[in-house]
């Protein structure tokens, strides 16, 4: 059996780590003279916001509700793929947002666990882990208020750098409504791009024990110590968006941690957690080690999670992060899906006189596009959701209204299908005819296949079954073969074979005309 498929990120990996290869590069960490000089050189979109500057009430209510979170068992591990393999993150997670929205990363897709809104009734699983999604709210609010007056900072700042001193001072504030008529269009387009690219609609909420994170990597490059979180850039954002992170490291190190100890290690401080950054495949530029205090935030502005990489390196301490961010969700909301639903029930016609359905039209790009949307539904929505397990349910049972909708459409969907293999059974399809419609449909029919296959075995995996049982995956759909309920069997490979069948004639009449 062939194994992992090898990935340019791999390549380029292996590559930096032969370039290295013995040594170590070097990285700086803030008691280094050249610290602040290599900052603003080369990770001058890195903006950090010491716990000092940040209200104690957003403390207060945030490191309440990550406790409550944490004491209510809401953390937990998520089962994601690796090039092909499945593996558990060392980190705990929880993902909080705007009602309907999802975070996709490394093949798994996250359900936010909404946040309160005065448009959508939510009911929490009880009234502490209600007030902790509030707080996440409210910290949402200030770290989206505070992104937008640090880019705006900077583009001024910019400006003036460049002498423009006229256009700056036109600028003024953000919130301004009294802008000079001149600029007033130029400054509204650039107050929109500037709240567009922070205006964070989930939070992705991690909570990390050493104590009990069974094995730690060592960072590769620089010889920073264990991470908690290996070198990546985040996926699934919109782009040039900014990443705003607040840190919470909640046990008391004693003596370990006092300041005058800090400065007797030789690189960071292995006693504190940090972020480490560097330049992406960059081998010339040191990188550096940024120390987390409890309730620091941090900034990744414009293109920074583009061209940099950063990880996590542990402390000693439990430690609690809230990231926020602006997922690229055009196809990651409810509304979306839904949406493609509607597209695909359009093509079914339904007799509720003779209780009997039909399929509308079967011009071949309907159908493409209904067998596609059968296995989006299916396979980016109701397997991502079942296979987290029911853990959604110990916030909220929010998510369960829409997957039961969500699921009547795919079973309706199975019908289409249906009718459609029936059609193509019928005799006054041309041989042509016949061909091009097995053609659209044969290649999306062992998709489905596949990946179903893919899906169960994944469920019934050792490391699957070794989580508790409330956060176990499940195979659903799943139904057995002669199931009244379903028009289709779950095992479609009969159904192939006899589609690649009726291809066969036409390859056989080819092969004897050459």
């Amino acid at each position: 059996m062939d194994g992992p498929k090898t990935t340019p990120e791999d390549e380029k990996r292996q590559k930096l780590l032969r370039e290295i290869g013995d040594r170590k590069l070097p990285y700086l960490t803030p008691k280094d003279v050249a610290f602040e000089q290599l900052s603003k050189a080369k990770y001058s979109k890195l903006h950090l916001r010491q716990a000092s500057c940040v209200p104690k009430e957003i403390h207060q209510k945030v490191q309440r509700g990550l406790t409550a979170l944490r004491d209510c068992k809401c953390f937990a591990q998520d089962l994601i793929q690796i090039r092909g393999k499945d593996v558990l993150t060392p980190v705990h997670r929880l993902l909080v947002g705007n009602p309907g929205h999802t975070y996709r990363y490394l093949d798994t897709r996250l359900f936010a666990v909404p946040w309160p809104t005065q448009q959508v009734e939510v009911k929490y699983s009880n009234e502490e882990i209600g007030k902790a999604c509030q707080a996440i709210k409210d910290l949402n609010e200030y770290m989206q208020s505070e992104t937008v007056k640090i880019l705006f900072d900077r583009d001024v700042a910019v400006e003036n750098d460049k002498g423009c001193v006229e256009k700056a001072m036109t600028s003024t504030l953000v919130e301004d409504s009294e802008s000079v008529k001149g600029g007033h269009n130029q400054q509204s387009d650039v107050n929109t791009e500037l709240k567009n690219r922070s205006s964070f609609n989930v939070a992705l909420l991690n909570y990390m024990d050493p104590s009990r994170m069974k094995y730690l990597k060592e960072e590769p490059y620089f010889g920073m110590g264990k991470m908690a979180v290996s070198w990546h850039h985040d996926e699934n954002l919109v782009e040039k968006s900014t990443i705003a992170v607040y840190s919470y490291s909640c046990d008391d190190l004693g003596p370990a941690s006092d300041e005058s100890n800090r400065n007797s290690f030789e690189g960071r401080d292995p006693t504190l957690w940090h972020v480490g950054l560097k330049i992406a495949w960059d081998i010339a530029t040191p990188g550096l080690a940024l120390p987390l205090y409890p309730g620091d935030c941090y900034f990744m502005l414009d293109d920074l999670n583009m061209t940099h990489q950063h990880c996590v390196l542990t402390g000693m301490q439990s430690r609690y992060s809230s990231t926020h961010r602006v997922a690229e969700c055009s196809s990651g909301t409810l509304d979306y899906i839904f949406g493609r639903c509607d597209v695909a029930m359009k093509n079914l016609h339904k007799d509720s006189t003779l209780g009997i359905s039909s399929l509308i039209s079967l011009e071949l790009e309907l159908v493409q596009q209904t067998e596609e949307i059968h296995n989006e539904v299916e396979f980016e929505w109701l397997r991502q959701f079942w296979f987290q397990g029911k853990r959604s349910a110990k916030l909220s049972d929010w998510w369960f209204g829409p997957m039961a909708i969500l699921e009547n459409s795919w079973k309706e969907m199975e019908q289409m299908t249906k009718l459609l293999l029936n059609e193509i059974n019928k005799t006054q399809w041309s041989f042509e005819e016949k061909q091009q419609i097995i053609r659209c449909v044969l290649p999306l029919l062992e998709e489905r296949q596949e990946m179903r296959k893919i899906w169960r075995i994944r469920c019934q995996s050792s490391l699957a079954n070794d989580l508790p049982m409330d956060e176990q995956p499940a195979c659903r759909p799943y139904w057995h073969s002669g199931d009244p309920g379903m028009p289709l069997p779950f095992d479609l490979e009969e159904i192939i074979s006899l589609l690649r069948n009726q291809i066969l004639p036409e390859v056989c009449w080819y092969f004897q005309r050459k």
